[in-house]
Formats: structure tokens, sequence, C-alpha cells
């Protein structure tokens, strides 16, 4: 099973367009979409290439095999031009091993504020626009990073499941973050 990751597109096209290449090159059988997908909202600039319309249009190509969950910029009016949801606050994927993907944005549920989740189980979110990859007591956390704003000097990212691996990918290929999933 392959998974990819995007996060916090935030209405730019040049990075959908490189997020959807991305994921048609990586042979995933779905697109995880973590929110904030079409606006930068309120804190942010508007990034270079704003176009919420044709991410839409984009995205929505590709509907049949996204999964998406809300983020703090993301709203109902943003819904009326996809084709796939994304107004929940969180997903649920279960993996073949057993494990859950806890999907969500990062605003509202993360590391330190979850449901109960078993031993094993990962939280994977956005937010904060910095790759993440690692075991935290009994979870694993994963954010693969941003497509359009990284922060905390990184550099434009996406993530990857595969080969019971968690990866934040660069898209010249560098590997700035992963986890095994025993």
């Amino acid at each position: 099973m392959r998974l990819f990751f995007a996060s916090d597109i935030h209405g730019c096209y040049d990075s959908a367009k490189k997020a959807i290449a991305a994921f048609e090159q990586s042979g995933a059988q779905h697109l995880i979409l973590l929110g904030d997908v079409l606006n930068p909202g309120p804190r942010n600039a508007v990034p270079a290439g704003y176009a919420p319309t044709k991410v839409a249009d984009l995205l929505n190509q590709f509907g049949d095999c996204i999964i998406a969950v809300r983020g703090n910029c993301d709203s109902e009016v943003d819904q009326m031009l996809l084709d796939f949801p994304m107004l929940a606050d969180y997903n649920l994927v279960l993996l073949p091993n057993g494990r859950r993907l806890f999907l969500t944005h990062g605003h509202l549920y993360n590391a330190d504020k979850h449901p109960r989740l078993k031993v094993g189980d990962v939280i994977v979110s956005g937010h904060t626009h910095i790759p993440v990859a690692e075991q935290k007591g009994d979870l694993v956390l994963f954010n693969p990073g941003s497509v359009t704003m990284p922060r905390g000097d990184h550099q434009a990212s996406f993530g990857m499941f595969e080969d019971n691996m968690l990866k934040a990918i660069t898209f010249d290929g560098d590997v700035l973050r992963s986890v095994a999933l025993n």
C-alpha cells in the first residue's frame, strides 16, 4: 500500500501542480490532503501563483482517490468548489498491518490533544508547515511539511507511506524525515 500526503497548499496552483505530478509519479493509491487546500488564511501572505479555482479544478480530477480533512483556513465556500469531501476535522485510515493513521490538520487535534488511540497508531497532521516523523511515547507523529509555505528553513515537501515507512520528501527527492512502522 502506498499513500501520498500533501498539506497546506493554500491555493497555490504551482505547488498543487508539483504535488499532483509527484503523486502521479509515486504510484500511490490515495492522495491524502491534510487541510488548508484553497485559501492562505488571514495570517499568511498570499502565495505567488495563488489561483484557488485552478487548484480546485486540478484536484477534482483526482477526487476518486482523495481523502481530505479540513484545515483552519478551509470553509464551506471552499467545499463548494471541490468534488470530494474535505470538511471533516479528522479521518482514519486502517493500514494492512492493523495500525491506524489518525488524519487531521493539526489545529484541533495534534500530538498533545487527540482522541484515545492504540499503541503504535500514527497521528498524521499538517498545520505547522514543518516536517516531522518520530516516535513519541506510544504513538508515531508524522507531518509531511507544506507544499507551498515551508517553515523552519525547510524546503517544500510532501509525504509518502510505503514499505511500512513514513517519509517527508522534498520535490527534489531528498528525504527530510522518516520513521519506520514496525
